[in-house]
């Protein structure tokens, strides 16, 4: 549901990690206010236990928590909702599995994909990535320009993705973003805390 989202601006996306529970914990407590689980390598089953542990760790906190890729399984564990990507499986199936109720988000790298995400049912989607980035391999950045058109014709809230830190949010604010996916900022972060406390202070300053 979209009422869910506002003023949410500051997007977890992270893979599964020997901490993970303390370090999601570290990034909300840093300011950190939606959380999704996104690992490519493992199976099923080593997802719905991940994904469980940080879902509790997200509802003690009042942040959605979204499962990347399978709405099955963000079904299973009672997500918050589901984030699908190009390839994946379509939002309009991850809305009749999840239901009126889940946040459903949408990735888009392109004005045309931007633009046939707006007949999707979905609550947000992701705009990027802006720079090129280890985590979406081959994936060439679209550029600032991208956002100032997402900022321009986006039906629903867009939030950034590649490269987000804080010496390059201003320059994406500029050009119209104002809610922001990190990922290597707080998963390679010694502190996570202090890394999302830095990272929020530029996002709402």
């Amino acid at each position: 549901m979209a009422d869910r989202l506002d003023g949410r601006r500051f997007y977890l996306c992270t893979p599964v990690r020997p901490d993970l529970a303390e370090f999601v914990d570290a990034c909300i407590r840093g300011g950190v206010d939606i959380v999704q689980l996104r690992d490519k390598d493992l199976d099923a089953r080593s997802i719905l236990d991940q994904a469980r542990m940080v879902r509790e760790v997200c509802r003690g906190h009042g942040v959605p928590f979204i499962l990347n890729d399978r709405p099955d399984l963000a079904l299973e564990v009672e997500a918050d909702g589901v984030h699908v990507g190009q390839d994946d499986a379509p939002p309009e199936l991850a809305r009749r599995i999840l239901g009126p109720d889940a946040i459903v988000g949408f990735s888009t790298h392109s004005p045309a994909q931007l633009a046939a995400a707006a007949t999707e049912p979905v609550d947000y989607v992701s705009a990027g990535p802006v720079h090129a980035t280890p985590t979406k391999p081959g994936r060439p950045g679209v550029g600032l320009e991208y956002l100032t058109h997402a900022a321009a014709h986006a039906r629903v809230p867009f939030y950034v993705t590649g490269g987000a830190t804080p010496e390059t949010v201003p320059a994406m604010k500029a050009a119209g973003a104002t809610r922001f996916v990190a990922v290597r900022w707080l998963t390679e972060a010694a502190d996570p805390e202090a890394n999302a406390r830095a990272l929020r202070a530029v996002i709402d300053a």
